[in-house]
């Protein structure tokens, strides 16, 4: 990365002036304003627009304008309507009653009914997406109670069950498309998606871009403002940065662009930095471990490789303070994280005695033991991210090699294990009850599965207390759960949670309203508009 703009390569150029160009002028609109073009950077290109098969940022970024949830999330985490209206809970915490939003249509013109919301929960998302699945085996029954109502009966209370209702999370999905389909993930249908969200698909080229058109079945009144939303692939950083300074593009997000290009992005007269939006998300990076492999199967090593890892130099120099150093499973933001608990120091001589514990002694060149790493392939700061952990565990006698994969090279290897050590980051959407658990239950350890249990690790207590956690009703006894929780995990150390991320969103200043809530831009862009 260049620490200044440069130009676009001729294929991003070409693909950008066949887009036309728009005027960026500030005009001072006080209200939303039907037409014009959004173009946004999508980086890696998704391989479908299908969230409910593959929840890869990207995917989420783009099928979010095109599929919808039942709920969608405030600043502060509230809920809130999206295509259910409003929702009641009975007293006993077992029955959700919604109410759906009046005149929806699918965007192919089929209406839409609440035995779309029952055929989504009961069986395209359960075969499809893991979360899904292990929150609906405490699902007795769906039932459409009438075309605009839908009823959720639980087996026991789950006070977390309404933050499992975003469209990225559990994306409502046809009936009438899919009820013939005997594989929905590999459905060829999948190519053409038909949702109730504000676009629609109109042109996918390839390596280029990606064209949504307004939804004229939308049933939203006067919305979207936007004629039409462009996702423009531009691999490379740099380019990145340039598109937007230049006015090519109007907008990027999550780790579009390098953390050491944003301090003087922000200083762009044209350009708006934000990091609202993440809220509902709170991203957690940590360093995936596979426990099934020597030495890596010993929590002795896993933490003399916590050690020798100085994670303030990573948020402060690799990630230019966008984050705070991770102290376990949960981040500060998400309910019932432990105030008590501190993170793990920075300590290469207690590295060091750990490893002497293990017989782990150094040969003639210093090296105690060798481990790959598979690099996450989203940017250079992924890449500077492996070299400063190669050379940070090379200090105390861990030699890594690191073996590089593409985005879908390494989603494949994660899913089947097929990997030592790697980087990735999980959402935790609020409550813990909602994403946590998967990433630690024996229950969700299933190979080809990506963003399961993929480190192998299993601790029955564990897998008792996150399902007692997911429960329990009371929020003093929650807590004690969730810490208990947290103790046990900071002990046993099955990852290496490295940092709490603050992504940055980047707009040109003629966009407005393109984030408005905690889902930022994993929502439907519906209030979005350009001057």
């Amino acid at each position: 990365m260049k620490p200044h703009s440069r130009s676009v390569g001729p294929l991003i150029a070409g693909a950008l002036t066949a887009l036309a160009a728009f005027s960026f002028a500030t005009t001072g609109f006080a209200e939303p304003k039907h037409g014009g073009t959004l173009k946004m950077a999508i980086n890696p290109e998704p391989p479908t627009l299908m969230v409910a098969v593959n929840p890869q940022t990207p995917v989420q970024i783009v099928g979010s304008k095109i599929y919808e949830g039942l709920l969608d999330y405030s600043f502060d985490l509230k809920p809130e309507p999206s295509l259910a209206k409003s929702w009641t809970v009975s007293a006993d915490g077992l029955t959700y009653d919604f109410k759906l939003q009046d005149g929806v249509k699918w965007s192919d013109g089929a209406p839409f009914s609440a035995e779309d919301v029952v055929f989504s929960f009961t069986k395209f998302l359960p075969e499809t997406n893991v979360g899904v699945r292990n929150y609906m085996a405490n699902v007795e029954s769906v039932t459409a109670v009438s075309p605009t109502e839908v009823a959720f009966k639980l087996k026991s209370p789950k006070p977390a069950f309404l933050y499992s209702f975003s469209a990225e999370q559990a994306p409502i999905i046809p009936e009438h498309v899919y009820k013939d389909e005997k594989d929905f993930r590999n459905s060829p249908k999948n190519a053409n998606p038909v949702g109730t969200g504000p676009f629609m698909l109109d042109e996918w080229k390839h390596g280029e871009y990606i064209k949504l058109k307004r939804n004229p079945n939308y049933w939203q009144k006067g919305k979207p403002y936007l004629d039409a939303l462009y996702f423009v692939v531009i691999p490379d950083s740099a380019s990145r940065a340039a598109a937007l300074e230049n006015g090519e593009i109007d907008a990027t997000s999550f780790n579009d662009i390098e953390v050491f290009d944003i301090p003087r992005l922000r200083k762009v007269p044209t350009l708006k930095v934000s990091t609202k939006g993440y809220e509902y998300l709170s991203p957690m990076m940590w360093i995936e471990v596979n426990n099934r492999q020597k030495p890596l199967s010993d929590p002795r090593f896993r933490k003399a490789m916590m050690y020798a890892i100085d994670r303030e130099f990573i948020k402060d120099n690799i990630w230019n303070g966008l984050g705070e150093v991770a102290v376990g499973p949960l981040a500060h933001s998400t309910l019932y994280f432990d105030k008590s608990m501190k993170p793990y120091a920075y300590d290469p001589k207690k590295s060091t005695e750990l490893l002497d514990e293990m017989g782990l002694k150094p040969d003639a060149n210093g090296v105690r033991a060798r481990i790959e790493m598979m690099p996450l392939p989203y940017g250079e700061v992924w890449t500077r991210m492996a070299e400063y952990v190669k050379q940070a565990l090379a200090k105390v006698g861990i030699a890594v090699e690191l073996k590089g994969a593409d985005v879908a090279g390494w989603r494949k290897k994660f899913a089947d294990w097929d990997y030592q050590t790697t980087f990735t980051y999980g959402y935790q959407y609020a409550d813990p009850a909602v994403r946590v658990g998967r990433t630690y239950t024996s229950d969700n350890i299933k190979k080809g599965v990506p963003f399961s249990n993929e480190s192998g690790y299993s601790n029955p207590e564990i897998d008792k207390l996150f399902s007692e956690g997911a429960q329990e009703a009371d929020p003093a006894k929650r807590q004690e759960i969730y810490s208990k929780i947290q103790h046990i995990l900071y002990d046993d150390l099955p990852v290496l949670w490295i940092m709490e991320m603050k992504f940055v969103t980047i707009t040109n200043v003629r966009v407005h309203d393109l984030v408005t809530g905690g889902t930022g831009v994993v929502s439907s862009f519906a209030n979005a508009y350009v001057d």
